[in-house]
């Protein structure tokens, strides 16, 4: 080889092994990779792959989003631990993983406490600033509030009053710390599993009763394997998608800036296809067969369960004086 071609050659592979250049530096774009358990096709994965190809037509392909859906990474534990470890870069989890992040977030999933969608808007705008500040001290962007429905309980037999879950075999998450402590203030045993394991467990009859919106319900299939569900709703299901905050701030700022502001479109588009979609899928699972259950009579022990779960809760996952805040905004 003359020494003419070897020089160049040689000064364009050390452009490619210099230590510490950024791939935005050698013209490459970013791919951000993020974790969540909602299905391939469910109305989470619609909303997530349009963001993903909304942002990545305004950066002209320098910054994307590569989703792994339906817990292909694991359960919402393995999403946090693979965050930390630097083997994803963000997730989309529910109350249970954000309360591996920021515990405090947990008043927004207590029992009893927000029956409409306006409650939980109003309370999260209002607290936005104050919960962004705690994602940002532990490590992790907040990119964006979603939900996954209202709560009901599904099950194999009627469950009209709070100590029927005594009788039954009611699953909750392996993390779970609220819905644990509802069925312990009600004097019921929780099967604890993964989700990925709750429907293998509704065959075997392991499990045969799950708190789940209808809409979550139907993705997963639990709701085949269920015959009542209650009318009323004993909260609502909330969830948020994060970035490791070291991943954020590494991207130039017109990239943050385009990630920001698609984020915010996209949420807002998640909340109301969710929204509707859940409202959807109660009126469709009824039509196949499901039989919703009026608790309106017992919703005095209802609520009685729900305020003694929150307070028992206080001090714990989040201070007494945020729950007495966040219980104004709501009731508002």
């Amino acid at each position: 080889m003359s020494r003419r071609l070897l020089i160049p050659l040689l000064l364009l592979a050390a452009a490619f092994i210099v230590p510490g250049q950024s791939s935005q530096a050698q013209g490459d774009h970013v791919v951000l990779r993020i974790a969540t358990l909602a299905p391939q096709g469910s109305t989470w994965m619609r909303i997530f792959n349009a963001w993903n190809n909304t942002l990545s037509q305004r950066t002209q392909g320098r910054l994307t989003l590569q989703f792994y859906p339906g817990g292909s990474q694991g359960d919402e534990r393995d999403f946090v631990r693979k965050m930390r470890a630097g083997q994803m870069d963000g997730a989309v989890v529910t109350s249970t993983g954000l309360g591996q992040i920021v515990r405090p977030v947990m008043v927004l999933a207590v029992p009893g406490l927000f029956r409409e969608y306006d409650q939980l808007d109003r309370v999260r705008h209002r607290f936005q600033g104050q919960f962004e500040q705690q994602f940002d001290t532990n490590g992790y962007h907040l990119l964006g509030w979603g939900d996954a429905g209202k709560l009901r309980l599904f099950s194999k037999v009627r469950i009209e009053h709070p100590r029927d879950l005594r009788s039954v075999r009611p699953w909750a998450w392996r993390d779970d710390t609220v819905f644990s402590e509802f069925l312990s203030v009600v004097g019921a045993n929780p099967v604890r599993l993964g989700v990925p394991e709750v429907y293998p467990a509704l065959q075997t009859g392991m499990v045969d009763t799950v708190p789940s919106s209808a809409l979550a319900a139907v993705a997963l299939q639990w709701y085949t394997r269920l015959n009542f569900v209650t009318q009323q709703n004993m909260g609502i299901l909330i969830g948020a998608a994060v970035l490791k905050k070291d991943k954020y701030d590494a991207l130039p700022e017109d990239l943050r800036t385009a990630l920001d502001e698609t984020s915010a479109q996209a949420h807002a588009a998640l909340r109301r296809a969710v929204r509707r979609d859940d409202e959807r899928a109660f009126a469709t699972i009824q039509r196949r067969g499901t039989t919703a259950v009026d608790i309106s009579a017992n919703e005095a022990e209802w609520a009685a369960a729900a305020a003694t779960t929150r307070n028992n809760l206080a001090g714990r996952l989040y201070p007494r004086s945020l729950l007495d805040r966040v219980t104004a905004a709501a009731a508002e």
